[in-house]
């Protein structure tokens, strides 16, 4: 566990910003896309989805009693698939949140589905739940692309689920992925367009990464699977940028776009660098205990998770204290994929030092960082693509 200065001596400063919330994590997948290193798991057989679920009430319990009287701005069920569970299940998580915080009037209350398991009365069942935002896994607009995504919905289908959606909740968005192989320019440009007829106020568009792990990380090192080279996804980035400012969706986050308004207020909190508690198996938290900021993780095996919850109210595998810089560090990480970018104001109360001048100066010069009026730094269009690099050097 890591050390740093006693939070409690004089001078300290607040760490919190006012932000929090919950994130849920749902591990059960129908099947396991090729793409994917999330914490997801293939379950067949008998399972009693209701004696599961009770084991994150008591999860949340334990949470709750570590961080009383904080309000709730945003609980985001993720997966994993959420939009596999009973839409009782989903009441009685929410219900728990309930008894231990307040939840605020206009919480959003978020839901991720795939369009196969998606259904009229499911989706009924989740809004009466609550649940007042949902963010659908489409992925692609052709079917040839999905099926080698591993998706097992087709392109009609994902259609009918996003309109479904539209007309039930409040919000909704839904995800694609670009930069695949063998995709053109021009194919993208078409289908994005498309897209953006489809999307109402959100949607998230994601260039494909390979991730250790994964089915695809295994096939790109056989030299099986070929991905754009550095020139090309740098295109596919501007493309994208200009397609979706013309829309009247503009990235508010590097892979995020929406009307104003409309931005997922749950990744605000995270990329503001907020509160939050995870909950469920695999979940990863940041709770502030005592004015000291905890980086907490569970157990990722579901049913190892359960037993954890049963023997001891939780299913934490990790529970450390970040340091200043650590903190500092994640603020830059976090909040500079915004367009709104980062107070530095905040990131020297959080790490005890100032952001360099000089490197600021030099990243100005190359045109990839800007000041804002208000005083807040942010990474320029340019700079974005080389996002990494840029807070490789301001945290330097």
């Amino acid at each position: 566990m890591n050390t740093r200065l006693d939070s409690s001596a004089p001078g300290r400063v607040e760490r919190g910003n006012g932000l929090f919330g919950v994130y849920v994590h749902w591990p059960f997948c129908a099947a396991k896309c090729p793409y994917c290193d999330f914490n997801s798991h293939v379950h067949r057989g008998a399972f009693d989805e209701a004696t599961y679920v009770r084991s994150y009430a008591r999860e949340i319990a334990h949470f709750a009693a570590l961080t009383p009287g904080r309000k709730v701005q945003s609980v985001f069920f993720g997966g994993g698939t959420p939009s596999l569970m009973d839409p009782r299940s989903v009441a009685g998580i929410l219900d728990a949140i309930g008894q231990h915080w307040e939840i605020d009037s206009k919480a959003e209350i978020t839901l991720e589905a795939n369009p196969t398991s998606v259904e009229a009365g499911r989706f009924k069942g989740y809004r009466a739940a609550g649940v007042n935002r949902v963010s659908l896994g489409v992925q692609s607009l052709r079917d040839g692309p999905l099926a080698e995504l591993g998706r097992r919905h087709s392109v009609d289908e994902a259609i009918a689920a996003v309109r479904l959606a539209q007309s039930i909740f409040p919000r909704s968005s839904f995800d694609l992925i670009y930069a695949r192989p063998r995709q053109t320019l021009d194919d993208w440009k078409d289908e994005l367009t498309e897209a953006l007829w489809l999307a109402q106020g959100h949607v998230s568009l994601y260039q494909l990464t390979i991730e250790m792990g994964t089915r695809y990380y295994d096939l790109f090192q056989a030299g099986k699977l070929k991905m754009p080279d550095e020139d090309l996804s740098v295109d596919f980035y501007e493309l994208t940028q200009e397609l979706t400012a013309n829309a009247g969706l503009p990235a508010y986050e590097i892979s995020n776009h929406a009307r104003p308004g409309q931005e997922s207020r749950h990744n605000l909190l995270y990329w503001r660098y907020g509160e939050y508690v995870g909950v469920g198996p695999g979940a990863h938290g940041r709770l502030l205990i005592g004015n000291q900021r905890h980086a907490t993780a569970a157990e990722k095996l579901p049913f190892d998770w359960q037993q954890k919850v049963a023997a001891r109210g939780h299913g934490l595998v990790t529970d450390d204290v970040l340091s200043w810089e650590e903190e500092g560090d994640e603020l830059l990480v976090m909040g500079l994929r915004l367009r709104e970018g980062i107070d530095p104001k905040r990131f020297a109360q959080l790490s005890g030092r100032a952001i360099s001048d000089r490197q600021i100066a030099e990243l100005k010069s190359i045109g990839f960082v800007e000041t804002l009026p208000n005083g807040f730094i942010r990474v320029t269009d340019r700079g974005w693509p080389v996002l990494d690099a840029v807070v490789a050097d301001l945290a330097a």
